[in-house]
């Protein structure tokens, strides 16, 4: 059963994102809870600093749950509601005036990873796997989302991980600028722990204003720019290759695309 877990310990919050079987694989019920589990948060006066984590020991977020594509993303109109609600979840870190903490286990692939981009710090276990998938499904992926990337890996490895689709390792995450801190697995947990101790220890003013700070300098972009690449974006959803593209997903093949 997917889910999204809540608790708090002192100052510290925790939101763990649940659904085992699948490896964390994001159900649209799990992007819709992440807003709201923030805000609360952001609203309790005794959290300082909110860790976010997968459940289990294989996964940050393995991705979208591709058992749900047909339904809520086979069509332009269900593909807008859907990513209505995954920018919405991805937003929810940006927003949030406290910091917050990203810490990965295992896989962290396709959403995942966007949603590992809008927290604050990235902490990682060595057995860390990342990846940008959407070129081998032929799916658009929101500007904004792009241009976050571009902010914390610049142009060239955001670039490298859209071109290739690879797998980069937390050694490589760690080089790019992706992550800040790797850990052996055994010691993620208390290392994690540890450092947002230190931080919910910090002058909340003072950090919510540094936030607010970095916010406003990672945002800025020219709408027009904006609406080039949404229009890019929407003919992506439109063309045969994404349907391709879910096919030899669920197919476990090579996609075949045509750029069509």
């Amino acid at each position: 059963m997917s889910k999204v877990i809540t608790r708090k310990n002192g100052a510290i919050a925790h939101i763990i994102l649940s659904n085992t079987e699948k490896m964390n694989a994001m159900t649209m019920e799990m992007w819709q809870a992440i807003p709201p589990a923030l805000q609360s948060f952001d609203q309790d006066p005794e959290v300082r600093v909110i860790v976010i984590s997968g459940d289990g020991d294989k996964a940050f977020i393995s991705g979208a749950d591709i058992s749900q594509f047909d339904k809520l993303r086979g069509t332009e109109d269900a593909q807008v509601m859907y990513n209505a609600h995954v920018n919405a979840a991805y937003a929810a870190p940006i927003l949030c005036s406290k910091p917050v903490i990203a810490s990965i286990r295992g896989y962290c692939f396709g959403g995942g990873l966007g949603f590992a981009a809008s927290c604050d710090v990235r902490i990682c276990a060595e057995d860390a796997q990342f990846r940008m998938p959407a070129a081998r499904l032929g799916l658009g992926y929101d500007p904004v989302g792009v241009k976050r990337f571009m902010d914390i890996l610049g142009a060239a490895n955001t670039a490298d991980i859209f071109y290739s689709a690879r797998r980069f390792d937390a050694k490589n995450a760690l080089h790019m600028g992706f992550v800040s801190q790797v850990h052996p697995v055994s010691e993620l947990e208390a290392q994690t722990l540890a450092y947002a101790k230190m931080v919910s220890e910090n002058a909340p003013l003072t950090m919510a204003a540094a936030k607010f700070s970095i916010r406003q300098g990672l945002t800025e972009e020219s709408e027009k720019d904006l609406d080039t690449a949404r229009e890019m974006v929407k003919r992506c959803f439109a063309s045969e290759d994404y349907k391709e593209g879910r096919k030899a997903f669920a197919e476990k093949r090579t996609p075949v695309f045509k750029g069509v």
